[in-house]
């Protein structure tokens, strides 16, 4: 109930905005359709997600079964395909700076660890 509640809010806003831009007016029975219309729409899409997953024996959606959703929209299809690829590209990112960060930490520790023993050495 609190999810249709936010999808209705949400497209009332996008109407607010688009009849601001267009100069004209939505009426309330419209937003409701819309909304409406939207929620199946959502609740379609869910479904369709978790049986493409299903289908491939796994237990989570990935980004294949989003573009396979999608493949229908060849401009949403391109939209989410550039949207992944750039999520990829940006993960790739992270884990080499976390490799490399710990790479530096593991030569410090090495290096410190040899200092210590210096030093243990030189006591004796």
């Amino acid at each position: 109930q609190r999810l249709k509640a936010a999808v209705h809010y949400t497209v009332g806003c996008l109407c607010e905005d688009v009849a601001e831009d267009k100069a004209m007016q939505f009426s309330k029975q419209s937003i409701a359709a819309v909304s409406e219309v939207t929620f199946r729409q959502c609740e379609t899409f869910a479904k369709d997600l978790e049986m493409f997953a299903r289908h491939a024996k796994r237990s989570t959606v990935t980004t294949e079964d989003v573009k396979l959703l999608a493949r229908r929209s060849n401009s949403l299809l391109k939209y989410i395909t550039q949207k992944s690829e750039e999520l990829a590209a940006s993960n790739m990112e992270k884990k080499k700076k976390k490799s490399s960060a710990a790479k530096g930490r593991r030569i410090s520790e090495e290096q410190e660890t040899a200092v210590t023993e210096s030093e243990d050495s030189n006591m004796a």
